[in-house]
């Protein structure tokens, strides 16, 4: 399995963020087992205890429970608490940016599509 991981950041984040888009697209679900860390190691070629940090995070968040002997598992509230900080983040920084661009570039929110009525979201 190759990857290439950004140099601007920590690899154990960006498998953190890896795991994240996992469940935001569905391929994780909650109850489901998360890759074990060994796995994870050898298909990457990364250190184990990368891994581990990056995993040891989402179960500080509540988005992972550790199950002794048998894993890391996703929780059932993982999905909602993810959507949730996600939107927030998204209302927070991404939407005043796209606004900026907007107004920069004169463009009518109405000029956009799926803004218009009628249009189909």
């Amino acid at each position: 399995m190759s990857v290439s991981w950004n140099d601007q950041m920590p690899i154990y984040r960006q498998l953190k963020q890896r795991v994240l888009a996992m469940m935001l697209d569905g391929l994780l679900k909650p109850g489901d087992a998360l890759p074990s860390v060994r796995q994870v190691a050898a298909d990457y070629q990364l250190n184990p205890i990368t891994v581990l940090k990056a995993y040891q995070e989402l179960v500080d968040e509540e988005l992972v429970e550790k199950r002794r002997g048998l894993g890391m598992y996703m929780t059932e509230a993982a999905l909602d608490k993810l959507l949730a900080h996600e939107r927030q983040r998204f209302i927070d920084e991404e939407w005043p940016a796209m606004l900026e661009r907007i107004r920069r570039l004169g463009l009518d929110l109405r000029q956009l599509p799926g803004m218009r009525k009628g249009d189909k979201q």
